[in-house]
């Protein structure tokens, strides 16, 4: 451990310390502990590790362990890892089984970039001679964090067999069984609710997270029950007044402020930033209030340089961030995230806008409180659903979706690049691996199966969707040849690849959005089925607007039938390739201008609405 002197501590601190464990010489533990705790508890940590470092320093206890430990507690936000994590081994090297230490040294080498280390750590819990007489809280909170940490980095397969040993030990943890589910999902393993110790099929489906039930059913009253669970479980409720009420009153230019994790590299700021652009200056004036990754790409500076005001939220909580978009005078909030990982749901709860509105980020209820309205369309919320949003719909006459004229295309690329075959019918489904379900990818089989030749285009990076997929192919008798599997790329290079492949095939009951707004783009046809839920009839409300309604149907069957026959008949999807690419970049989907006319119509509707006289 560094002598209290070393030079890596702050001036201040350094005095303070060597002040601090002067004192502690010749303190009981439990003087010592007396002592540390007000210092603790006033944000004086840096005395209090002077009382400790200085108590451990004066000669041997048969209590050191615990010295340590509390050590390591104030050297993390002190920022002092590296030292906490010797703490933390002291600890351990007086007490071996010393459990608490060892989950906070697992902590400590993760904030380190240390993951394996970390893993290790937590895993020792579990290796530990007599562990089953261990406290069961422990035993948990290592399984979970190592299943948490296990996703992050990939590793799905080893992140669910922590999970079940979880369960197994403990089924009464709603939000491990709601991770349960979606790493089932994303690795495509059926049956998606499968039960483990105490937790059966239905525990699985009331536990199952919006995102994931999305993709699930298309059962609306699931759909919303989910939400609402989730709302309840997670965002915490503002019982005061709304924050708006508490700004004057103004007049001039509406102002509109966009809220999101999203503006960047990803599917919302793809379809997002020619929006921003064509935004009218003389009637609004744009905010982006965001907690965005910097990940350095072009969109990000083409998302920033279009708003009028780009507003950093990173550094504040729910309530400070409430508070500034409430005491800049925002009339329309508009959230691009809903229930998407990183959303804060909680600024919106506190209702910093008058009017706050849901669009693009989350194809369905949110269940929000404060959240009024979601932009859609008669087709993807038809009149007679809106019973199952808690948001009241603001219709696009000629469809909800903005999109991108200004995407950049990689060069022209061929099959062979690809790793396709030179011959035969290329089915491509792009969407993500979580949107694929069984019934679907038994759907897709038996299609392969009545188009001699053709080939599955699909995307999955992950060894564990690879390896589902091709063994219920192989149950389903396709062989492995007839599934390619593309890698991510850039997005100009993806969108190359769209246009060697002859036709698009839709996921159920989550379709795609940004993807099947990219086929369209490219010239690829798209078959979709549309449900009851909005996330089942995006892609239905999108071919609408190129004038292919016949590519929507009803039903897995028709699905099913359209595709063989397309497959079958050339002449069909060169048809449909020819009036895409005559048509398609002229049509109502892509008149980007007149969809922000439209929206900018509804939100200064509403804004005006609820402005003072």
């Amino acid at each position: 451990m560094p002598n209290p002197t070393d030079s890596t501590f702050a001036p201040d601190d350094d005095a303070a310390q060597l002040r601090a464990g002067a004192t502690a010489t010749g303190l009981t533990l439990e003087e010592l502990l007396a002592a540390a705790a007000p210092l603790t508890a006033g944000g004086r940590l840096a005395e209090a590790a002077g009382l400790y470092t200085g108590w451990l320093e004066a000669g041997p206890s048969r209590h050191r362990h615990v010295a340590w430990f509390n050590l390591g507690t104030l050297l993390v936000p002190l920022g002092r890892l590296g030292e906490a994590e010797q703490a933390y081994r002291a600890a351990l090297a007086a007490a071996p089984t010393f459990l608490q230490a060892r989950i906070n040294l697992g902590h400590v080498l993760e904030q380190q970039g240390r993951a394996d280390d970390a893993l290790a750590a937590w895993q020792a819990v579990e290796d530990m001679p007599g562990v089953d007489r261990s406290p069961l809280a422990l035993r948990l909170h290592a399984l979970n964090n190592g299943a948490r940490l296990l996703e992050r980095l990939g590793r799905l397969e080893t992140a669910e067999a922590r999970l079940r040993a979880s369960l197994l030990l403990e089924g009464a943890q709603p939000d491990v069984v709601r991770h349960y589910v979606h790493l089932r999902q994303r690795q495509c393993r059926w049956p998606l609710h499968q039960p483990v110790g105490d937790v059966d099929v239905a525990q699985l489906v009331a536990g199952t997270p919006p995102m994931a039930m999305l993709a699930a059913t298309d059962d609306p009253v699931l759909q919303r029950h989910a939400a609402q669970r989730h709302v309840q479980d997670h965002v915490p409720a503002w019982t005061g007044p709304p924050l708006h009420r508490g700004t004057p009153s103004r007049s001039g230019r509406i102002r509109i402020g966009y809220l999101s994790g999203d503006l960047r590299l990803h599917p919302v700021g793809l379809l997002a930033a020619e929006l921003l652009e064509l935004h009218d200056c003389s009637r609004f004036e744009v905010y982006g209030f965001c907690w965005s990754r910097e990940d350095g790409s072009p969109l990000r500076q083409r998302l920033l340089a279009a708003l009028d005001h780009h507003v950093p939220l990173a550094h504040l909580d729910d309530q400070a961030a409430a508070q500034s978009i409430a005491d800049l005078g925002i009339d329309v909030l508009v959230d691009l995230q809903g229930l998407t990982e990183g959303a804060r749901p909680a600024i919106l709860g506190r209702r910093p806008a008058p009017v706050q509105v849901a669009y693009l980020g989350y194809p369905g209820t949110s269940a929000v409180p404060g959240v009024d309205w979601v932009i859609a369309d008669p087709w993807v919320m038809p009149p007679a659903s809106t019973a199952f949003y808690s948001e009241r719909p603001l219709y696009l006459p000629s469809g909800f979706q903005v999109s991108d004229r200004r995407r950049e295309e990689g060069a022209v690329t061929t099959r062979r690049a690809c790793g396709l075959p030179e011959q035969g019918f290329v089915f491509c489904a792009f969407n993500n691996s979580f949107k694929i379900t069984e019934a679907v990818f038994r759907r897709w089989m038996r299609i392969l199966g009545q188009v001699p030749g053709s080939v599955l285009w699909l995307l999955a990076e992950e060894g564990e969707v690879k390896r589902n997929l091709l063994a219920t192919a192989k149950a389903e008798g396709v062989a492995a040849d007839r599934l390619v599997f593309a890698s991510r790329v850039a997005p100009p290079a993806y969108l190359a690849r769209l246009a060697v492949a002859d036709l698009f095939l839709d996921t159920f009951p989550y379709n795609g959005g940004t993807t099947v707004n990219d086929a369209l783009w490219m010239g690829l046809p798209v078959l979709t089925c549309s449900g009851r839920s909005f996330a089942s009839r995006m892609a239905g409300s999108l071919l609408a607007q190129v004038g292919m309604s016949e590519l929507v149907t009803a039903d897995l069957f028709a699905y099913e039938q359209r595709a063989v026959t397309l497959a079958r008949e050339p002449a069909l999807v060169a048809e449909l390739r020819r009036r895409l690419a005559q048509g398609a970049r002229r049509s109502a989907l892509f008149d980007v201008p007149a969809r922000v006319r439209a929206l900018e119509s509804v939100l200064e509707r509403e804004a005006l609405a609820r402005r003072d006289p």
